[in-house]
């Protein structure tokens, strides 16, 4: 490059080298100078050997994309939306499979865990959703070292295992084993690579493809608990439980055939980032998402033996309760994630987070069919949000792009505490009240202090302006 040309290379960027003084830039937001700075290719430097290394060292754009790089990112085509099918069939086996565990909870209470309360059956469902979260925390450092592959095969042949292995348990602690630990660590491995892969894929319409994706979760909340529902007095409980394990195998082939890593963060993720607890918008986020999904899940494990109990439906309706919660779910998950990249992420999951609080109250004085199944399906469209929009927040919420997979590992990981204490603290409420009144009063509570602490952190990172996008 001539001197000439380098000068006014200098001149185009914003600095006259003649008069040695800077040219103004246009003012740029704060969100502007992110994606601009995100936007810059990735530059290593180097020196022109062919000259005796004596000229000065050029940039030089890496062959290699940037995670950070946005410009890069396809933002769709078929192999970007094929990794949303492929992340979709890991929602159904992951998200899914907890969002079936009511199903279970209510046959293991009458059924081959009958001498067991429902506290300590609830243990095996929330267990199962804490490792899913848990695991992701382990299994981030494992992404980023490029082992996605045996991330989504490992994590397949766990889940599979565990639910052949449940189809022949006969007692607590075989169940525990097979379905909390062994497909609860399967279902973790398959966590991270179902929203990390999405988020390398997609920019502005990250919680678009999120929402679809995490329209599995739903699929497999409706099929599973319908499917088991229907041959388990016909063909009993083993054969039931063996189909369902074949529908997993079918699905998550589909994923292993399709996903592929489009590009890993240049470096080693760390296992944490202590800086991200400085940042307040980050750790409200955290703590109100604890809280709310410590209560999230009460309708999730306790509507069904709730409506048999008191007589609201019989067995055969009360079965489907689950299903219609998932069913209207399908929907909380997809118009949010559409409408957030809208308005915002934080606008869109506050309302939907409030709304889900309140219904779940609301189940205090639904008596009827019609009203428990109304309240029902309005709980499932909002509390699809508490769900498919938090990836998207961690990713808004973090300025290195780099550094998203260890923030979310971490928020993710506080998620499930709550998760692993919300639905056995209900069982216990249950055991020592005998009502399920302060069930839904512990669950929407709970929920509501979540909302609160959300809100707080949306505040903090957007400002008090309604209007503004965040």
């Amino acid at each position: 490059m001539s001197n000439s040309s380098f000068d006014d290379g200098e001149k185009d960027a914003g600095f006259d080298k003649s008069r040695e003084v800077e040219v103004d830039e246009p003012h740029l937001t704060e969100e502007q100078e992110d994606l601009r700075e995100a936007g810059e290719p990735p530059f290593t430097s180097h020196v022109d050997t062919t000259s005796g290394g004596d000229s000065p060292l050029a940039r030089v754009a890496s062959e290699k994309p940037s995670v950070n790089n946005i410009k890069s990112v396809p933002n769709g085509g078929l192999r970007a939306w094929l990794q949303v099918l492929g992340s979709f069939f890991l929602f159904c086996n992951t998200w899914g499979i907890v969002n079936t565990f009511g199903t279970y909870q209510t046959y293991y209470e009458v059924g081959i865990l009958a001498s067991s309360s429902a506290s300590d059956i609830s243990w095996i469902g929330s267990v199962q959703a804490f490792l899913l979260m848990l695991v992701g925390t382990v299994t981030g450092p494992i992404y980023d070292a490029g082992y996605v592959r045996h991330l989504l095969l490992g994590g397949s042949l766990l889940l599979v295992f565990g639910q052949m292995m449940l189809s022949l348990c006969t007692e607590y602690w075989q169940v525990f084993l097979a379905q909390a630990v062994c497909m609860g660590i399967g279902a973790g491995c398959l966590f991270v690579p179902a929203v990390a892969i999405l988020s390398t894929y997609f920019s502005t319409k990250i919680a678009t493809a999120t929402g679809l994706a995490a329209a599995g979760s739903s699929l497999g909340g409706v099929v599973y608990p319908i499917v088991f529902y229907k041959l388990q007095p016909t063909i009993g409980f083993a054969w039931a439980t063996r189909v369902l394990g074949f529908l997993m195998l079918a699905t998550l082939a589909i994923s292993n055939s399709v996903m592929r890593v489009r590009v890993l963060p240049a470096g080693r993720r760390k296992f944490v980032d202590l800086t991200a607890f400085t940042e307040a918008p980050y750790v409200l986020f955290v703590a109100g998402g604890c809280l709310a999904f410590m209560g999230l899940y009460a309708p999730f494990f306790y509507v069904q033996s709730y409506a048999i109990e008191t007589g609201i439906a019989n067995a055969d309706l009360a079965f489907y309760f689950l299903s219609i919660i998932n069913a209207a779910s399908t929907f909380g998950r997809i118009i949010p994630g559409y409408v957030g990249d809208k308005i915002g992420p934080f606008n869109m999951i506050i309302p939907c987070s409030l709304l889900t609080g309140v219904l779940c109250f609301c189940l205090i004085s639904s008596r009827s069919v019609t009203t428990v199944i109304l309240d029902l399906v309005f709980y499932g469209l909002f509390s699809g949000t508490l769900v498919s929009l938090p990836p998207t927040i961690f990713v808004h919420l973090t300025k290195n792009r780099a550094v998203i997979g260890t923030r979310m590992g971490m928020g993710f990981a506080i998620f499930s505490i709550g998760l692993l204490v919300g639905t056995p603290i209900c069982g216990a409420i249950l055991n020592a009240t005998g009502s399920y009144t302060y069930v839904w009063i512990f669950g929407g509570a709970l929920t509501l202090a979540g909302t609160a602490l959300i809100a707080a952190s949306r505040v903090a990172k957007g400002g008090f302006s309604l209007m503004k996008k965040v």
